[in-house]
């Protein structure tokens, strides 16, 4: 099926899948083919339901994505739509829409995309180690549509001499004697596609390893490592360690061991000896040469016989303990003599270091039993113990402390039949109690005068047949700190004083939902309650939830949205409350919205060039105000920027976004989810957090405006966002913008920090911008074209022209925005520098003029205790 003509919306209209009387989906199945790079803006629409739920799915996933919306085109009638900006090949694939609960869903017809562009490679010349003037094979493949994909191929710089072939096609390569390089191209009607350039080696013999290292020598081993040399293109297989006595002839076997890991301990060594080690690795190809030659000598041993017949004589105070002498050899070995440990109620006593075979020990108690022990003691330590010496005060000395063991077990045996006698004591007692009992408690008990039993129940557990208790939800059991209770006490709203209504937004961490808050007076005022969801957060989360709350408390601003309280909603025994901070109720939605209705609305409005700039104007002053408290927003972006009901910008969302919103975000190893396209250079490099990196937000957020809602680095990917930035890259002016408001777009992007303005310079600046526009345009401000007529006071209906229109317009007015192409002028190299000389008109020059005056005269240094570190 070939591609529509430009303009045209796919519309995805469904049909009923079973289970809901009344609801449906209309339509038939739809098969298009696109551009890569062009955008494509998908709808279905819903009859039957009031508040549906609608989910856009691709390929039996859910798709996520912040450019999907859902509009009611009359009570029971919503139309949704999916915007795909900058198609790409992995957008090709299966949608449709699904609403209704989990058990019972209607689905839509589906509708087939193709993404047509240039070739794509499935793969890419890889790079190879091959022997010298052997030939090898290497593969280049690359898939459409359209198709066929032609394959032509590269050695160096020089095209191979062959026809291009439909891929996959395989190269043969007759052999190589040198490093070569090689790639290819696939063309086919879109144009052509370069494969990396892949290097093919030669493999050679490895290098001779170096840095060998002796670590833990002992009397008869050594741990030794090395690092090897360069590989020679081939991974190497075992390397073989040569051992050799030094001062002697004598070699030991080699030690061959397998890499890596490029270490190895060496066994059955001599103590006190010296050796020579050096190591050769070895490939495929052969062996290295061997490395330098590396000296050691292992540690002397230890004497490795005990001292023999040791005994005791007891003389008057004197303990005198004799041992035989050993053998003269033991000289040869650096002998230092005997040491001696003895001991007297099994606490040591005392150690001594003797010379000859005899001990005088005149410290002791003779009415205490004593223990001593014997060892050899030489320069590599001391030798295995003599057999333990025991005497007691009731023995002869000398006699072995086995013969009077015996008498010691006696008070442990006491000991034990006491304790026995105790425990079978107390459980009769035990017994005896409980014969009167059963399984229920205690039921009979003393007898009344007439002699009727009393019957006594005490109950082992209780039991709710209506449910599981509910636990009250106060600030002092959610687990935060002291401090954070005492500045959250005066805004505690209990939930019986508000009425949650619908779901105004969801996000992975939890919901917004309107509210209807009782006054004092018996009013009730609309407001919106955010929520964590109930079963993914921990106290850590609630903590953090409600701190964000406190700093708002705090705030008292017309373009800063004020906290108007916090609430708890109990939950059963055993699970942590909901916290729920209740803001004021925004009537025309979020910034972001409101401008991608004016451009893809089913009825586009107009927005004037002076309520762009009115809007940057609030956004600013509110930073302003925010930057002077000292705070942080860390997520301004025109998502995060409410409309109210006199169509003013309120900042809003102060990390508490990071909660509930997913669309852009971002999540690094373990880390937060991070608004990566929002972030400044060093917020993506080292997670710090400055007002400075509030005022790079801030320029991205112009740039939103500017473009009336388009999605920021269209075509690149999150995690490519840092790379593109350390190149020198930033967003590029886009169409219709002035110069001015570029070049301020571009100091908000400066790579250094202190190079960017504050927020009070921009807002100035702005506000010369749009009194300048005021003074030169004579058109008054159409902001509430489309919007106010036929809206009531609840604001549930869209803002678009009258209902009846849009019902009669059908698939005609799905069709009137066409498919965009603003892929073209998203990305751009590099930014506007400070010598360009541009002018858009001649208003926007002499603005420039006045903006350049107002810079030099105002030239304020941000709080420098306004730093956020995220570890």
């Amino acid at each position: 099926m070939g591609a529509p003509p430009a303009g045209l919306i796919l519309l995805l209209l469904l049909e009923t899948a079973g289970g809901f009387v009344g609801m449906r989906f209309t339509g038939s199945s739809v098969n298009m083919t696109v551009s890569q790079g062009q955008g494509v803006k998908l709808n279905c629409s819903l009859e039957g339901m009031e508040d549906p739920e609608i989910q856009w799915m691709k390929d039996g996933e859910a798709v996520q994505s912040i450019d999907q919306m859902y509009i009611p085109v009359d009570e029971d009638h919503w139309i949704s739509f999916l915007s795909l900006k900058g198609v790409e090949r992995p957008h090709a694939g299966r949608y449709w829409c699904e609403a209704g609960e989990d058990n019972e869903r209607v689905m839509s017809d589906d509708m087939w995309l193709t993404v047509e562009g240039v070739p794509y490679f499935t793969q890419e010349p890889v790079n190879v180690a091959v022997f010298s003037g052997v030939p090898f094979n290497v593969t280049c493949a690359a898939i459409g549509p359209p198709d066929p994909v032609l394959i032509v191929w590269w050695l160096g710089d020089s095209k191979v001499d062959r026809d291009p072939e439909e891929s996959p096609s395989v190269l043969t390569v007759p052999g190589i004697h040198q490093k070569t390089f090689f790639s290819c191209e696939a063309h086919n009607e879109r144009g052509l596609s370069s494969s990396r350039t892949a290097v093919a080696q030669v493999k050679v013999l490895p290098l001779a390893p170096f840095n060998l290292t002796v670590t833990k020598v002992s009397n008869a081993s050594a741990s030794i490592s090395w690092t090897p040399g360069d590989n020679g293109f081939s991974p190497l297989q075992s390397c073989k360690i040569q051992v050799t006595e030094s001062f002697s002839a004598h070699e030991l076997p080699s030690v061959v061991v397998s890499v890596p890991p490029f270490d190895a301990i060496l066994q059955d060594l001599e103590p006190c000896r010296n050796y020579s080690i050096r190591v050769q690795c070895a490939n495929e190809i052969g062996s290295s040469p061997f490395s330098p030659w590396v000296r050691f000598q292992t540690q002397k041993s230890v004497p490795s016989i005990a001292p023999r017949n040791v005994r005791v004589i007891q003389a008057d105070s004197v303990l005198v303990l004799e041992w035989e002498e050993e053998d003269p050899d033991l000289e040869d070995d650096g002998l230092l003599g005997y040491r001696l440990q003895w001991a007297q109620d099994n606490v040591t006593q005392g150690e001594i270091l003797v010379q000859g075979t005899i001990a005088n020990l005149s410290a002791w108690d003779s009415q205490k039993d004593f223990i001593a022990r014997v060892c050899i003691l030489n320069s590599a330590g001391c030798g295995p113990w003599s057999e333990p010496l025991f005497m007691t005060p009731r023995h002869e000395a000398g006699r072995q402390g086995q013969q009077n063991s015996g008498m010691s077990w006696v008070p442990l045996v006491l000991g034990i039949l006491t304790a026995l006698v105790t425990v079978v004591a107390m459980t009769l007692i035990f017994l005896r109690k409980r014969r009167k009992e059963t399984r229920f408690g205690t039921i009979f008990g003393s007898v009344l005068g007439r002699g009727a039993p009393v019957v006594h129940f005490t109950a082992a557990r209780s039991f709710n047949r209506r449910g599981p208790d509910l636990m009250e939800a106060t600030l002092d059991n959610v687990g935060i700190s002291n401090d954070l209770k005492g500045r959250l006490q005066d805004i505690l709203i209990q939930p019986q004083q508000f009425t949650l209504g619908r779901t105004l937004g969801k996000g992975e961490f939890g919901s917004v939902r309107e509210a209807l808050l009782k006054q004092e007076d018996g009013s009730f005022q609309k407001v919106a309650v955010k929520m964590l969801k109930a079963d993914i957060f921990t106290s850590s989360d609630i903590e953090e939830f409600l701190r964000e709350a406190a700093f708002m408390k705090e705030f008292n601003h017309p373009n800063v949205s004020k906290l108007i309280g916090v609430s708890l909603r109990s939950r059963t025994k055993g699970r942590l409350p909901v916290p729920m901070v209740i803001l004021p109720f925004m009537k025309y939605g979020d910034l972001h919205t409101y401008m991608l209705m004016s451009r893809i609305g089913e009825e586009p409005f107009t927005v004037p060039i002076q309520t762009l700039i009115r809007f940057m104007v609030e956004i600013s002053s509110g930073m302003e105000y925010l930057s002077s408290k000292n705070f942080i927003h860390r997520d301004l972006a025109s998502r995060n920027c409410m409309l109210n009901e006199n169509m003013c910008v309120c900042v809003a969302d102060f990390g508490l976004s990071k909660k509930i919103y997913t669309g852009d975000y971002y999540r690094q190893g373990s880390a937060s989810k991070l608004p990566v396209k929002w972030l400044a250079l060093e917020s993506l490099a080292d997670n710090v957090y400055t007002v400075y990196s509030d005022v790079w937000a801030f320029g991205i957020t112009m740039w939103e405006i500017v473009t009336l809602g388009q999605t920021p680095y269209a075509g690149i990917e999150n995690c490519e966002i840092y790379n593109y930035l350390i190149g020198g890259n930033r967003l590029k002016q886009p169409p219709d913008c002035l110069d001015d408001l570029y070049e301020m777009m571009c100091r908000c992007w400066q790579s250094d920090p202190k190079n960017r303005p504050n927020f009070t310079t921009l807002k100035r600046q702005l506000e010369a911008i749009w009194g300048r526009l005021s003074l030169l345009s004579a058109s008054q401000d159409e902001l509430y074209i489309n919007i106010g007529e036929g809206l009531d006071a609840s604001g549930d209906d869209p803002p678009f022209a009258d209902q009846d229109e849009v019902r009669e317009s059908g698939a005609e007015a799905s069709a009137s925005a066409a498919i965009t192409s603003d892929y073209r002028y998203i990305m751009n190299p590099v930014c506007l520098t400070e010598d360009d000389e541009r002018h858009s008109s001649t208003h926007a020059g002499e603005i420039r003029s006045l903006l350049l005056e107002d810079e030099e005269e105002d030239q304020l240094v941000f709080e420098e205790d306004s730093i956020v570190i995220d570890i």
